[in-house]
């Protein structure tokens, strides 16, 4: 039974986890560790190979842009940032999940 628990969490976790990088970037530009660092301290558990295809594809539907910037731990970094299409997806995305929630609620209301 606990297995399946963590299956289902695991789903769930995957279906919000654009919502929540779109949630994170919109208050501060990020770059991949820091945006696995601020998932992870969340309970979001997130592993880069799940992160960076996400990452890509956003940016391939406009949604983020980045920049380079040097470091001065290592090699330069790639800051992720929501962009104005993005900050509309997260509007869509913020209404949806309220319908989500008020729907669940009248359901186990009853």
């Amino acid at each position: 039974m606990e297995n399946n628990a963590e299956n289902v969490r695991s789903q769930m976790r995957k279906g919000v986890l654009e919502y929540c990088i779109l949630s994170i970037l919109d208050k501060k530009e990020a770059y991949a560790s820091s945006l696995l660092d601020e998932l992870k301290a969340a309970n979001m558990i997130v592993v880069e190979g799940t992160l960076y295809p996400l990452l890509i594809r956003q940016k391939n539907q406009g949604l983020l842009s980045y920049r380079w910037e040097e470091s001065t731990q290592g090699p330069p970094r790639k800051y992720y940032c929501i962009t104005d299409k993005g900050r509309q997806q997260l509007g869509e995305m913020d209404a949806a999940w309220r319908d989500i929630v008020d729907t669940i609620k009248t359901i186990k209301e009853k």
